[in-house]
C-alpha cells in the first residue's frame, strides 16, 4: 500500500507520494537491506551494492546475512527499476539510482588495526552519490559516525561532486541504524528512528519519510551532531557496562566467586543494571566506542573511561584462553597438542555475522599454547571464516569426533549448542568452560 500522508510544515504541504519519486539505499548490508525492504512495500526504491555477488544473490530473492526473510524478499524484488509504485531493484550500477531524489546511505564505518576510524567506504559512497545529484535531492546517512562527520566530510564530497550548494540545491540528513543483527523481534520497523536533517523543512521531511515506514515511530533532534552523538554514545555507554561487569567477573574469579550468582542477587533490586559479562564483538558497540574517542581527542580531550573499558572488553579473548590453560594444568592435562573443542566464532548466538568477532581472539591466543583447535559453527559461512582469519572450521555435528577433546569451550551461546550433549565430546578428564554462561552448572569447570 503506497503512503498518501500529508502535512504542514510552516506554509509548505509535504505529500510523501508525490514528493517521494524514487529512494535509493546505498549499501545492502545488515542495515541497508532490512531498510530497503520497508521501503520498498510503500515507495519506488533503489538498492546499491558494489558487491557483484551480493547483488545477484539479492535478486534472487536470497540473503545470506538471513535478515530478511526469502519469502519477503521475493515480494519486493522487483527485475526492473519500478516507476511510480512500490517494489525494490537491486544494482551494482551507479547509474541505475540517478533517477532518484532520496539517498540513504549506510555503508559499514569499520576501524583499522590501530583502532583509528576507516573512512573510505563513507567518502566513496558520498562519491557514488554526488555523481548523481540533483537540484532538491535529500541525502540521509546512517552509517555509524562522530559528530561533527556529516559536514565536515561527507557534505564537501557531495558538493564537490555535484557542483550544487548545500542547503541551497541540496538536502542533508542523519538517521543513525539500530538494527541488532539476528534480533527477530526488534525489527527495523519496531525500533524507534532517531531523524534529523540540515534545515527544519528538510528535517520534517525526513522525519516524516521514516515516519511513514517505522511503526515504532521517530524521534526528531535538533541538529545532525545531536544524531551523531545520539547514536556513537548508546553503544558506548553499553560497551562501558560490560566491562564493568568483565572486571567484575575476572575479581570475582580471584576469589572465588561465582559472577553470575552475585549478578543474580544483585539484579533484586529494582534499579540495577542488568549486564552480563562476555565478549564484545560485532560491527557497533565494539567499534563505535573508537570513533568518538578519536573525535574528542581531535577536539583536546583524553576520554579515559571510554578507551578502558575498550581495552578491558578486547582482552576478554586471551583472558578466557588463559584460564582455560590453567585449567587443564590443573587437572593434570598435557597443553601441547591438546585437543581443544570451541564453540562458535561468529560475534553472536543465531547470527551469521563474523565481524570484528572477538570469539576469534580465544581461538589465537589457544594457539600460541600449541593446541590442536577445530571450531564448530553451524550459523557460519566456512568460505567466509576461511577469508577472513585463515583458519578452517566444522559446520556439522557429525564433524565432531566424539570423546576427542581435553577442553570444550561455549564461545557463542547458538541455540544448536543448548541442545547438545557436550559431555560425549569429551575424554573423562577434559574441561568444560562455559564463557556465556548458559550452560547446567553441573557439566562445566568454570564459567566466565
Amino acid at each position: 500500500m503506497e503512503n498518501n500522508a500529508t502535512l504542514s510544515v510552516g506554509e509548505k504541504a509535504i505529500n510523501l507520494k508525490k514528493e517521494v519519486k524514487k529512494i535509493a539505499v546505498i549499501g545492502l548490508g545488515y542495515v541497508g537491506l532490512p531498510l530497503a525492504v520497508e521501503f520498498a512495500k510503500q515507495y519506488p526504491t533503489v538498492g546499491f551494492d558494489i558487491n557483484a555477488e551480493r547483488v545477484s544473490e539479492l535478486s534472487n530473492a536470497f540473503d545470506k546475512t538471513l535478515e530478511v526473510e526469502n519469502d519477503l524478499l521475493k515480494k519486493v524484488i522487483s527485475k526492473d527499476s519500478p516507476e511510480g509504485k512500490s517494489g525494490l531493484y537491486v544494482t551494482t550500477n551507479v547509474g541505475g539510482i540517478e533517477d532518484c531524489n532520496v539517498y540513504i546511505v549506510t555503508v559499514p564505518t569499520p576501524t583499522d588495526k590501530y583502532n583509528r576510524p576507516i573512512l573510505v567506504p563513507l567518502q566513496k559512497s558520498s562519491e557514488s552519490v554526488g555523481k548523481v545529484l540533483k537540484k532538491g535531492d535529500y541525502v540521509i546517512y546512517e552509517s555509524t559516525v562522530y559528530p561533527g562527520l556529516t559536514e565536515e566530510e561527507c557534505i564537501p564530497i557531495l558538493e564537490k561532486m555535484s557542483g550544487l550548494s548545500f542547503n541551497e540545491d541540496f538536502y542533508v540528513g542523519y538517521s543513525p541504524e539500530r538494527i541488532n543483527p539476528g534480533d527477530k523481534e526488534h525489527t527495523v520497523a519496531k525500533i524507534l528512528k532517531v531523524t534529523s536533517g540540515s534545515t527544519p523543512e528538510a528535517a520534517e521531511f525526513i522525519d516524516q519519510l521514516y515516519k511513514s515506514v517505522i511503526t515504532a515511530g521517530t524521534f526528531k533532534a535538533s541538529s545532525i551532531k545531536v544524531a551523531e552523538a545520539a547514536k556513537v554514545i548508546e553503544n558506548s555507554q553499553r560497551d562501558i557496562n560490560i566491562a564493568f561487569v568483565n572486571e567484575l567477573a575476572k575479581i570475582f574469579n580471584l576469589m572465588g566467586i561465582d559472577t553470575h550468582e552475585v549478578l543474580a542477587a544483585a539484579g533484586t533490586k529494582w534499579n540495577f543494571l542488568n549486564f552480563r559479562p562476555g565478549l564484545v564483538g560485532g560491527h557497533c558497540i565494539g567499534v563505535d566506542p573508537y570513533y568518538l574517542a578519536q573525535k574528542a581527542q581531535e577536539v583536546g580531550y583524553h576520554p579515559e573511561i571510554i578507551l578502558s573499558g575498550r581495552r578491558l572488553n578486547d582482552s576478554m579473548g586471551n583472558y578466557v584462553a588463559g584460564e582455560v590453560i590453567k585449567l587443564m594444568i590443573k587437572k593434570g592435562i598435557s597443553v601441547k597438542q591438546a585437543n581443544v573443542l570451541m564453540l562458535g566464532i561468529t560475534f553472536k548466538e543465531n547470527c551469521p555475522d563474523i565481524r570484528n568477532t572477538r570469539a576469534i581472539d580465544i581461538y589465537r591466543e589457544l594457539v600460541t599454547y600449541s593446541v590442536n583447535i577445530d571450531v564448530y559453527d553451524p550459523w557460519a559461512s566456512s568460505e567466509e571464516v576461511q577469508h577472513e582469519f585463515d583458519i578452517p572450521i566444522l559446520t556439522k555435528t557429525e564433524e565432531i569426533k566424539l570423546g576427542h577433546y581435553d577442553a570444550i569451550i561455549l564461545a557463542v551461546s547458538h541455540a544448536e549448542f543448548m541442545a547438545m550433549d557436550l559431555t560425549t565430546f569429551k575424554k573423562d578428564s577434559a574441561i568444560i568452560y562455559d564463557v556465556k554462561g548458559v550452560l547446567d552448572t553441573s557439566i562445566i569447570d568454570q564459567r566466565l
